[in-house]
């Protein structure tokens, strides 16, 4: 630990660098995703321009509880069912995971075929359901 400490003090300006590329690369991947939203400013751009939420978990979870009238297409199918989501091309698409850290993947893809609003909610369905706002089976 003391050498660790020793380099540090010598090596201040490559640790400085280090850590100022490791927060843009955080900032640049969380940018190309989509902006993240809390549930209750998704539920209020959901209503107000006629979006969707897309749930992204898998069917067992979905089927325990979901965002009512959200599009279920797991994170793993979101490429193949693009097709999908055409009709909601111009219109916001907020992706809904189980804790928030899936969306991103999901929001990359959606992006990459030129889905201009597209969200991630925040904490997921696990924050939704802290909220105790409403869900379906």
């Amino acid at each position: 630990m003391a050498l660790f400490l020793e380099f540090l003090a010598q090596q201040w300006i490559l640790v400085i660098a280090l850590l100022a590329v490791i927060i843009m690369l955080v900032l640049h991947e969380a940018r190309k995703s989509g902006p993240s939203l809390s549930p209750q400013q998704a539920i209020n751009l959901v209503n107000n321009q006629q979006g969707v939420f897309v749930d992204l978990r898998d069917a067992a979870e979905y089927k325990k509880g979901h965002i009512v009238d959200a599009l279920h297409i797991p994170a793993s199918k979101v490429a193949d069912r693009i097709a999908e989501l055409e009709k909601f091309r111009d219109k916001p698409i907020v992706l809904v995971c189980k804790m928030g850290q899936q969306s991103g993947a999901a929001g990359k893809q959606l992006k990459a075929g030129d889905f201009d609003k597209v969200y991630k909610m925040s904490g997921g369905m696990l924050e939704w359901t802290n909220l105790q706002l409403p869900t379906v089976n």
